[in-house]
């Protein structure tokens, strides 16, 4: 399929519109006249340039398993984690579900999505469709928001902030494996324009989305709210409980998540300080909050401020999983700081209940059909 073919089809999937979108140049991008949704880019060799970064970052993942990722120093004694190690240890400490959510997000999900990125860009260079191809473009779609590894590598570098007063840290190879493994996933992403493969594997005509009824919509605004109340109610226990424990000299002390975001503060480390308040405080409230007035908004049938509207609802989608980083520090500190009595820290009970705020805040921004926004209920079909 020509990535320039003229007067391309395309129905816009978060306004309903059906637009004509005529040939592109390179790096031109097609965009909703109605949502301004992006709807289509063209990047001359753009599918060369995902199986590159795809590739690469199998192989960079490959790497970053069997080495040291890093090295715990204190008072004479040494304790080095590989990834998998970090795993091993939470699933010794009874938390087999942060330990399984951690594997998904980080190794797992983000390796599939480059498979499959590398396999339908491979296929698209060829031209060649197998019988599987949609199923595992369906697959790729459904699972790149649950792809975690750039979240993971944030949440790394705020734990090394952390424990520097408490420790020396060096870093393995294993370490700068992942930092290349996590850019070539973001570059492979970049590159990746969903539409243009859907194009190719539908022969030009991308199936449209499913009709919009009464009955959908009317789900899609009950699950919102049933979701957004399971959030809210999960939110007070996630900052309320310990996160963490950190047990010094025998001595155990909880930290919850405003706890850490203090003492960060007194620390002197006010960047640090903000991106944790910011991902772990705000970021939930305002999805819950952005959600809750979106379907409010819909289910009163406002018909003002629509692309306003739909752009915090974009915003939901972009932020969500960014919360992830205060989950992913506990799961470094739990695998890294495991001295004895001398020092260590084990997860506390709101590490879950705060994991669980952002999956359930997240599958209620993908249950919240967006074209209710440019809709008017009155005239859909039954």
């Amino acid at each position: 399929m020509s990535a320039t073919a003229p007067q391309i089809n395309i129905t816009c999937d978060q306004c309903y519109t059906e637009v004509k979108i005529p040939t592109l140049e390179h790096c031109q991008e097609a965009f909703c006249p109605t949502c301004e949704h992006e709807l289509l880019t063209f990047r001359k060799n753009g599918h060369e340039h995902c199986l590159a970064f795809a590739a690469s970052g199998l192989l960079l993942l490959l790497l970053s398993l069997p080495f040291n990722f890093l090295v715990f120093k204190s008072n004479g004694q040494q304790h080095s984690i590989n990834i998998t190690d970090t795993l091993n240890v939470l699933i010794a400490q009874d938390y087999l579900s942060l330990a399984i959510i951690t594997a998904l997000a980080i190794l797992v999900i983000p390796a599939i999505v480059m498979l499959g990125i590398a396999a339908l860009s491979l296929l698209c260079i060829r031209d060649q469709r197998w019988r599987g191809s949609r199923a595992m473009f369906n697959t790729i779609n459904q699972l790149t928001p649950w792809s975690m590894a750039e979240v993971f590598m944030v949440g790394v570098l705020v734990s090394l902030i952390k424990i520097t007063s408490l420790a020396e840290v060096s870093y393995g190879m294993s370490f700068y494996a992942f930092i290349g493994f996590a850019i070539c996933l973001t570059l492979a992403l970049v590159n990746y324009d969903k539409n243009r493969i859907g194009l190719w594997l539908y022969k030009g005509h991308l199936p449209k989305p499913a009709r919009l009824t009464r009955a959908r919509a009317s789900v899609s605004l009950q699950r919102t709210w049933a979701l957004l109340l399971a959030a809210t109610l999960l939110y007070i226990p996630a900052n309320t409980l310990p996160i963490m424990h950190t047990e010094l000299f025998g001595r155990s002390e909880p930290n919850t998540i405003v706890g850490g975001v203090i003492s960060l503060w007194q620390s002197g480390s006010y960047p640090v300080a903000i991106v944790i308040m910011i991902a772990s405080v705000v970021v939930p409230v305002a999805k819950i909050a952005i959600l809750a007035w979106l379907n409010f908004t819909v289910q009163k049938r406002f018909t003002r401020r629509q692309r306003t509207r739909v752009k915090f609802y974009r915003v939901t989608e972009v932020i969500g999983r960014w919360s992830m980083i205060d989950v992913f520090v506990v799961a470094i500190l739990v695998g890294l700081i495991q001295l004895g009595n001398t020092i260590a820290v084990h997860p506390g009970p709101a590490a879950l209940a705060f994991c669980a705020v952002v999956f359930v805040t997240m599958v209620a921004a993908i249950t919240f059909d967006s074209r209710l926004i440019w809709i008017d209920r009155k005239k859909i079909d039954e």
